[in-house]
């Protein structure tokens, strides 16, 4: 009779990991995707190592590779996340793009598309979604551009402005459209659209809309434009489109310029000015007379700091109307632009935007200013006391604003 040799019991428990994530995970990459402090994982080829977009590190190649011999292995673990969406993934359709249901975002591509075999792409969904005071504390922005952009989305109760937020892939656009939703007040119905869903809206009245692509036959696609015409005969207070880039920019415009005040959206483009040129130009096509429905332009930008990842907002500009020779052109007012030597956003150019909501709510600027001050007072009690529940608080600011302000005086004089 042979005995088992003897395996120690750390030993024991890595062999266990690694048979439950083989049966019941991703395999080699499970360990990856545990890690919040990983942004994406990236397997370029079986033969090559993993690479992986750290939160605070950027792009790291780790120790992990499949192998010379587990082609097979990477593609099970590619066919795995397929079925898990209902999807399939073959020579006939050999690429993948889907959302999991934890909501990461899986990019897959095999032979004969890929070369060199099977790649995977997978930009990892946070579980705890980051709020307006982790931004200000990572200071993507600080707590009066945060306390101005909240008077701006929601409108003091009668115009909500129309904002987009713009920037490179990976520069928290999603994450900031996420964090200026939280100012919405939560009487407003909202509708989102997105090709692949990823927000996380901390609204009740909430419907999310994800368009759908076209079937093996090419049949069934329903599009991000056909989503965002349907949700105006929904009645929304609010429409937030995920990503701005074809026909649905013009219905979105055209919402805008009919009264749907509030609207908001992220677009690629490496400035505000180029945020326009993408605008008015194919496959866009927005008309330059429908443009000045936008309220604000954020512009966020990822900014390697030595070996660090840093993400800023590094422009805010309102739109300008100006009329030449009989025809509208679009100029834009600097609000606010960020100061790389120190690390801070300053005031650009007095704002339009301020003067339209006084004019509006019938008050003066300086009682305008002194809003922003008492929301800005806000925001830094929250960053102070750490405070997590950021819708909770901005629902008691519309709900019993005298109340939450005369509290955190008391505290302050405690």
């Amino acid at each position: 009779k042979r005995e088992a040799p003897e395996t120690s019991f750390a030993k024991q428990q890595y062999f266990a990991e690694v048979i439950v994530n083989n049966m019941m995970g991703y395999g080699l990459l499970e360990p990856l995707l545990n890690d919040d402090n990983l942004e994406e994982v990236m397997v370029i080829s079986h033969k090559k190592p993993v690479y992986v977009n750290h939160r605070e590190h950027g792009i790291c190649k780790t120790n992990l590779t499949f192998g010379e011999e587990e082609e097979e292995e990477l593609l099970r673990i590619i066919e795995k996340i397929a079925a898990s969406v209902e999807r399939r993934i073959d020579k006939a359709v050999p690429l993948l793009d889907a959302r999991l249901p934890d909501g990461s975002r899986v990019n897959a591509t095999i032979k004969p598309v890929s070369l060199e075999g099977p790649t995977l792409t997978i930009r990892k969904f946070r579980k705890k979604p980051l709020t307006i005071i982790d931004l200000i504390n990572y200071k993507t922005l600080n707590a009066h551009v945060a306390a101005f952009l909240w008077v701006v989305v929601e409108g003091l109760g009668i115009k909500p402005g129309n904002i987009l937020v713009a920037g490179g892939s990976g520069s928290g656009k999603t994450t900031t459209l996420n964090c200026l939703a939280s100012f919405i007040p939560p009487t407003d119905r909202v509708i989102s659209i997105e090709d692949t869903a990823e927000l996380q809206l901390p609204i009740e009245h909430w419907i999310r809309l994800e368009t759908r692509p076209p079937n093996v036959e090419g049949r069934g696609e329903i599009n991000m434009d056909e989503l965002v015409k349907n949700t105006l005969r929904m009645r929304p207070d609010r429409v937030i489109v995920g990503e701005v880039r074809g026909s649905e920019a013009r219905t979105l415009f055209t919402a805008m310029n009919t009264g749907h005040d509030g609207c908001m959206g992220t677009l690629h483009a490496n400035s505000a000015k180029e945020t326009i040129i993408r605008l008015t130009n194919p496959p866009m096509n927005v008309p330059k007379i429908m443009i000045p429905a936008l309220d604000l332009i954020i512009m966020q930008n990822k900014i390697y700091k030595g070996d660090r990842v840093i993400r800023r907002i590094t422009e805010i500009a309102e739109i300008i109307e100006i009329e030449e020779n009989g025809e509208i052109e679009i100029d834009l007012n600097m609000l606010y632009k960020w100061e790389p030597k120190s690390d801070s956003l300053k005031e650009a150019n007095c704002s339009k935007i301020k003067e339209k909501l006084a004019e509006l709510k019938g008050w003066s600027l300086e009682e305008l200013e002194k809003e922003i001050k008492s929301r800005e007072r806000i925001l830094i009690w929250m960053v102070e006391n750490n405070i997590r529940n950021v819708s909770e608080i901005i629902n008691r600011y519309y709900s019993s604003r005298e109340k939450l302000l005369s509290e955190i005086e008391g505290q302050d004089n405690g």
